[in-house]
């Protein structure tokens, strides 16, 4: 199954200094990093060093976010990253086995259709672990992140998890460890890229490695703002950050006189970049376009973004559940009802709804959950814009946009659905379900952002709040304690008062984007309409066109409509029309050695 002679990897897209070797003079192991690997030669040979005496793990939680690969005595062990941003793929084929960083090469190799299921799911259920093990492919298996391939010799692949190294802290202890892994993560970027540039939004995450960087040395900072958002906090912020920081270049790119909206450009899916998973990015291909190209200008090597922020410095609602069962059972009371009275809602169906998931477990929810959409009909929609207060303390769920499925669509995410039902765990806890989930949804859309930022303009997208050692320092801290009722990140603010402006960690306010989505949906309907109107999904009979074009007409008008996943359906569309499925895409025979490698 192993092949136990020369180790043979292949890469294609990586700059000579993202490709890192480590194996000493007759020494038994050797560890490879590819991708943004920020470690020193000494934390790079140490790694090496823990590896030959067993100590593998080290080698996954080294600086920066990349793939991992440690070969010892024992075989191979192959990591991407905790969040996502790095995923390996693999499949067993006649002479072993063949993984990746991509998985559509794989199942190109394989001759493997996309799975419907993964793909519906993706944007019709919340709350539950819709890839798991598996991929976007049909026989293409997926390493879940923060684990590890493990390829030994005459012994089948496996994954297993690789052992946390960073123990449970409180928030005190934790926030020094928080401040000295993002510093790092941002200062040792600035120094070995050149020219950098960075988001600068006004909020607290891109506001802080803005900063952070600026410390380093000169820097782009680039502002995105349009008319619905230019009445809002953010300018003010980024401009008063900019003035405060002699080392920043600051110029604003204004959505309205570049002449940009949400879902501008989709008229020819052609010619539309191609990432391995369905991206959000494309949906704002023009926005991004505009605000990167003074980056791009500028020269920049690499351009730093706040992403992350949110779920490695704050925390989702349903850990007020986890406070409760780790026995602060008064907090977590006060905790939920400080989180009603901010979503405005009535305090007692928020209260029932915590006492139903703390009562249940993760597989009954999933089980209740199939069961719901495998019946269809209403009980299958949630009312309303968005989702309630109560809502966002239950297990799982299905949004409105269920209503598009039939009844072969249904089936198939349901039996998704009891499928993850039958594997999860009964102790799970359903604050760290959600913010395990949340990490890894942000890791994907980053890592498909980077994938078409270096395609279209050649321009390292980075995320050092991402990176391993800062999600193991920040996770470290319980969710609940992190956060506080009433408080807007507190953790960013005790790791970085004094190195970050005050004004900025004591913000208070945060943008959000819907009337600028509505805009570009109502300006570019006959595009999108076009789109659905040749659903691939619609012509497996798994979706109801019909019913997902009057979501978008509702939408276009400004009507209330499922938009998060309006949006993905569109980019799944999109994802699955360009999907290159031939295996000569991907794949040649060289003559000298007759095997079969990636283009």
């Amino acid at each position: 199954m192993f092949d136990d002679g020369s180790m043979r990897v292949w890469t294609t897209g990586f700059a000579p200094g993202e490709v890192r070797r480590c194996s000493g003079r007759g020494s038994q192991a050797e560890v490879l990093a590819i991708g943004c690997c920020l470690a020193t030669r000494e934390e790079l040979s140490a790694a090496r060093a823990d590896a030959e005496g067993g100590g593998w793990a080290a080698a996954m939680r080294l600086p920066g976010s990349c793939l991992t690969v440690v070969r010892d005595r024992a075989g191979l062990r192959i990591a991407g990253d905790r969040a996502g941003t790095v995923t390996v793929y693999w499949i067993e084929v006649r002479e072993g086995v063949l993984w990746a960083t991509a998985a559509a090469p794989l199942a190109a190799f394989a001759e493997a259709e996309p799975n419907p299921a993964v793909l519906l799911g993706s944007f019709m259920v919340r709350g539950v672990d819709v890839l798991a093990a598996d991929s976007h492919f049909h026989a293409v298996r997926r390493v879940p992140p923060g684990h590890v391939l493990v390829l030994a010799p005459r012994r089948q692949p496996r994954t297993e998890a690789v052992p946390a190294l960073t123990a449970e802290t409180s928030f005190e202890e934790g926030a020094k460890a928080v401040r000295e892994t993002i510093t790092a993560a941002v200062s040792r970027r600035a120094a070995s890229s050149g020219p950098i540039s960075s988001d600068l939004s006004g909020g607290v995450d891109s506001g802080t490695v803005t900063s952070l960087a600026a410390a380093c040395g000169p820097l782009l900072a680039v502002t995105y703002t349009d008319a619905r958002m230019g009445g809002q906090d953010d300018m003010r912020y980024a401009k008063r950050i900019a003035h405060d920081h002699p080392q920043i270049t600051h110029t604003t790119i204004h959505g309205a006189r570049a002449g940009v909206r949400h879902f501008d450009g989709l008229e020819n899916p052609a010619g539309l970049p191609f990432t391995d998973t369905p991206s959000f990015t494309l949906g704002l291909l023009a926005i991004k376009a505009a605000q990167l190209a003074p980056a791009t200008a500028h020269g920049s090597r690499a351009h730093l973004t706040g992403r992350g922020g949110d779920d490695v410095l704050d925390a989702v609602p349903t850990m007020a559940i986890d406070q409760y069962r780790a026995g602060h059972r008064m907090e977590a009371l006060r905790r939920i009802a400080a989180f009603a009275r901010t979503r405005r809602a009535a305090l007692w169906p928020v209260f029932e709804q915590a006492a139903r998931t703390q009562s249940t477990t993760y597989p009954q929810a999933l089980a209740a959950l199939a069961e719901t959409i495998d019946a269809g009909g209403d009980r299958t929609v949630q009312r309303g814009p968005g989702t309630t207060a109560a809502q966002m303390l239950t297990w799982c769920g299905s949004g409105a946009a269920t209503a598009w499925l039939t009844r072969a669509g249904r089936a198939q995410v349901a039996d998704l659905v009891t499928a993850r039902a039958q594997s999860a765990r009964p102790q799970t806890a359903p604050g760290a379900l959600h913010e395990r989930l949340a990490l890894e949804l942000m890791g994907d859309g980053h890592a498909t952002f980077d994938q078409i930022s270096r395609q279209q303009w050649r321009l390292p997208v980075h995320a050092p709040l991402l990176d391993n050692l800062v999600v193991d320092a920040c996770h470290a801290i319980p969710g609940y304690a992190r956060t506080q009722p009433g408080d807007f990140k507190p953790l960013a603010r005790a790791a970085f008062t004094g190195h970050v402006p005050d004004y900025l960690l004591h913000r208070r306010t945060k943008t959000a984007f819907t009337s600028s989505l509505f805009a570009g949906l109502r300006t570019n309907a006959p595009a999108l309409r076009r789109i659905l109107d040749r659903s691939l999904l619609a012509q497996a009979d798994l979706l109801d066109g019909a019913k997902a074009l009057a979501s978008l007409d509702s939408a276009a008008r400004g009507e209330p409509a499922p938009l998060a996943a309006l949006h993905a359906l569109i980019v799944t569309e999109l994802w699955l029309a360009a999907l290159p499925t031939a295996r000569t895409t991907w794949w040649e025979t060289t003559t000298a050695h007759t095997q079969e490698v990636t283009r």
